[in-house]
């Protein structure tokens, strides 16, 4: 693998202004799971960053040379995200939404304390990976913002942006770190198992706190979501699937949505030194 430089970039809009209940073009279910999704992130960025960085320290010091500046361009955009996550989770909280799901992620991090740093540089690889192609598919299927407020929609798609150009960083770090295929497949089951219920029932808490579970309309809008023309299970099963190659690599399909959108966007956000 050849170094790939990452670029740290600020985010340029406000999240001190509070958003409508219903943000994401006053659909209850759309709202509700992006909601989910982003309760999960500042503790599980908070441990992509400390599995990187172990996994580093372990490298041989030519091998830590060469993945030295991607892995400190990688910890910088993943603490990005973890600090306007947590001010956009803040203003869930006002709302009086409660995060039972970052209760269980770090009760799997202490579960996890003792762990070689090769198995949590897996874990990282394959929940990468699973943001990854959640990324590839927002960025590729943007109506699923449709109506967003635009600084919610600059959020997600700047987020997604630097997921998919940062997907194979964690990836090539385990293999540098002597990884083996069993256990990239293992740690890839338990994950995708996880992260799906767990985003699943923080959805359906949020939706239940909203007063929108049983409402008809929530549910067809949830049809649409995952089994629609633009339907995140019929575009994101098959790159799920590639995982289980032992020809895969993060690279070798996608990113070029991410990239797109960085450049003609470049106004959105101020890149860091």
């Amino acid at each position: 693998m050849s170094a790939t430089q990452l670029t740290v970039r600020r985010l340029l809009i406000d999240l001190s202004t509070p958003f409508a209940r219903h943000w994401n073009g006053g659909d209850a279910f759309r709202t509700a799971w992006f909601n989910a999704l982003s309760m999960s992130f500042p503790l599980g960025e908070q441990f992509f960053i400390d599995s990187v960085r172990a996994g580093l320290a372990l490298l041989p010091d030519t091998e830590r040379a060469r993945f030295g500046s991607e892995v400190r361009g990688f910890i910088g955009q993943e603490a990005t995200h973890r600090r306007i996550h947590a001010l956009f989770n803040a203003q869930l909280a006002r709302q009086g939404h409660v995060n039972a799901w970052e209760a269980r992620i770090r009760h799997r991090i202490e579960r996890l304390e003792g762990a070689h740093p090769r198995h949590v540089v897996a874990i990282t690889a394959a929940t990468e990976h699973f943001t990854a192609i959640l990324a590839e598919h927002l960025l590729t299927h943007p109506q699923v913002l449709d109506g967003a407020e635009p600084r919610l929609c600059t959020l997600w798609l700047w987020h997604a942006a630097e997921e998919s150009e940062h997907r194979a960083t964690a990836f090539d770090l385990y293999r540098a770190l002597g990884g083996n295929e069993r256990w990239r497949r293992r740690w890839f089951l338990l994950v995708s198992w996880h992260f799906l219920t767990d985003a699943l029932r923080q959805t359906v808490r949020n939706l239940d706190h909203d007063g929108a579970l049983w409402r008809v309309s929530t549910w067809r809008s949830a049809a649409r979501f995952f089994c629609g023309r633009h339907g995140l299970l019929r575009h994101t099963f098959g790159p799920w699937c590639g995982y289980w190659s032992g020809r895969f690599h993060p690279l070798r399909r996608g990113g070029e949505a991410g990239m797109k959108w960085l450049k003609g966007n470049t106004g959105q956000y101020a890149s860091l030194p």
